[in-house]
């Protein structure tokens, strides 16, 4: 068979060759439509749950005098210093509230699914690409990165942005100067935001190799990347001095089937199998044809042009699979840092439903996608709205502790948080949090405020050594504010308490702590 009768005879298995792209002014309006959807459903109900202790990190962080954050990320935490900084400019505009710490990263969801609709848009039609960038609005892990004060929401947009670089670079007949110099600042920035990112680097070389159009150009590719790999090094090697910050990995999170099918992109059962099926549908489908084009005499595995299944599989599987390939030699995973390989697999599950509109019985074929599209959306509604409930976060119920001492403490009260716990879930951060609650009470224990401490969080005295210091002089009364987790509930420094003189006089239970009222 001749290189010529070689496209024909396997075009109609290759959708990229055989249907119209969109309209790139369309386009780009359904990918700013898409992309307000996503900031509203990512933002909605984002002020409902209390802050945990990653977003503690966030705001405590953040609010700091810029002297002093810069001495903390010489210490702690120099991987989401660029996030840090660019919060605190935002909080100087838009206040501390939850609400206002989480809507940036609202808004970067909506800048991944426009991403996502551009990218598909140019692999299809624009009915094809708002699905795709739908899917990625109403992905569990990215609608959860949406309402979350960390910097995972904004890797997925700038992970989205690069591809969609990297493509546009491919599609052009020109030397694409300026496309190469947007590609190293979009990975600079990334790596910056969250180190993790620099994962996109394999990710995008399999997507190069495999893609004729960027093969040609890998000299380019190479400059651009060794670019921005030597503008982060700073940052590789303040995360390697660092690298025990996240040591506790080991023993927090095991790498098991359900945290890697369910836990990293879908969360919850029922979305995890409708996601799956749709995944299995694509990945099946363009196995086949691979198969079919070496059958037709391609004599290689290479497809021709840029394929959308290539970069979305390279995007989804290499940059955590690496990490996972890892993980039983360093602690390095957790589910959350697959969030910037997500907007893929809401690729990978559009295609899947692409793949079905297809099917030979056209009519079976669009009403199974119809429905796909469907179930999808409403199976992501109630994991939505699981993840904003008001204890959805750890079961922190720091809102309850700042409201019930706000409304019952009187001036001149003692206070005493659990400094049992790690830091990450000290119930002393619902006053760090929302310190106004707490200005009837005297925190007995504070020893430094995190403001002007080397680490984020504060630093305490023990009870014997605060009471020795003469803290507990004078107060009557002391609020015991103790961590329950998983209906375990601590009883740090209890004893210590009732040595003093100190006897229960009132107990308040709520969903992750209880509250003690200790008098003499």
């Amino acid at each position: 068979m001749t290189s010529q009768a070689l496209p024909r005879a396997v075009g109609s298995e290759i959708p990229d060759a055989e249907e119209p792209t969109a309209d790139p002014r369309r386009l780009g309006l359904w990918g700013a439509l898409v992309g307000l959807f996503a900031v509203a459903a990512s933002a909605a109900g984002s002020w409902i749950p209390s802050l945990w202790g990653d977003e503690a990190a966030s705001l405590m962080s953040a609010t700091r005098p810029l002297p002093s954050l810069i001495h903390m990320l010489s210490y702690v935490d120099a991987v989401h210093g660029l996030y840090y900084l660019g919060l605190h400019a935002w909080i100087d505009v838009f206040g501390p509230s939850a609400f206002s710490i989480r809507f940036p990263s609202a808004l970067a969801v909506g800048v991944c699914a426009a991403a996502v609709v551009w990218l598909c848009g140019r692999f299809g039609t624009l009915r094809f690409a708002v699905v795709a960038g739908v899917f990625a609005a109403v992905l569990p892990r990215l609608i959860f990165a949406g309402e979350e004060a960390r910097s995972y929401a904004m890797t997925a947009a700038l992970a989205a942005v690069l591809i969609a670089i990297l493509v546009e670079i491919g599609r052009r007949d020109s030397r694409a100067v300026g496309g190469w110099i947007a590609y190293a600042a979009v990975l600079t920035v990334g790596i910056w935001l969250f180190l993790y990112v620099a994962l996109m680097v394999p990710a995008a070389l399999v997507i190069v190799l495999l893609s004729p159009a960027l093969r040609r150009r890998w000299r380019a590719w190479m400059l651009s990347t060794g670019i921005a790999l030597v503008l982060c090094t700073p940052l590789a090697w303040f995360g390697f001095l660092q690298r025990r910050q996240i040591a506790f990995l080991a023993v927090r999170e095991s790498v098991t089937a359900e945290v890697v099918l369910k836990n990293m992109w879908f969360q919850e059962w029922w979305f995890t199998a409708i996601a799956w099926a749709l995944i299995l549908v694509a990945v099946i489908a363009f196995a086949r044809e691979l198969i079919q084009m070496r059958r037709a005499g391609a004599g290689r595995w290479r497809t021709p042009g840029i394929r959308l299944e290539v970069v979305a599989l390279s995007w989804m599987i290499v940059p955590m699979g690496l990490l996972l390939a890892v993980t039983p030699f360093v602690a390095v995973y957790t589910a959350r840092y697959g969030s910037f390989s997500a907007p893929a697999v809401a690729i990978v599950m559009a295609l899947g439903v692409r793949r079905l509109a297809r099917l030979p019985r056209r009519r079976l074929g669009a009403r199974l996608a119809a429905v796909s599209i469907a179930v999808v959306v409403i199976a992501a509604v109630p994991v939505a709205a699981l993840q904003r409930g008001p204890y959805s976060k750890n079961q922190s119920d720091w809102n309850d502790i700042a409201a019930f001492i706000s409304t019952n403490a009187a001036p001149g009260d003692g206070i005493v948080f659990d400094d049992g716990a790690r830091p990450s879930q000290r119930t002393r951060l619902a006053k760090a949090t929302d310190p106004t609650a707490f200005r009837n009470v005297t925190d007995l224990l504070l020893r430094t405020p995190f403001q002007k401490s080397y680490t984020w969080y504060d630093q305490t005295y023990g009870i014997p050594r605060a009471a020795g210091m003469g803290r507990f002089d004078g107060v009557e009364r002391v609020w015991v504010v103790e961590l329950k987790f998983d209906g375990v509930e601590d009883t740090w420094g209890l004893g210590q308490l009732r040595s003093l003189g100190y006897h229960e006089t009132r107990r308040v239970d709520g969903a992750g702590s209880v509250i003690l009222l200790y008098e003499r």
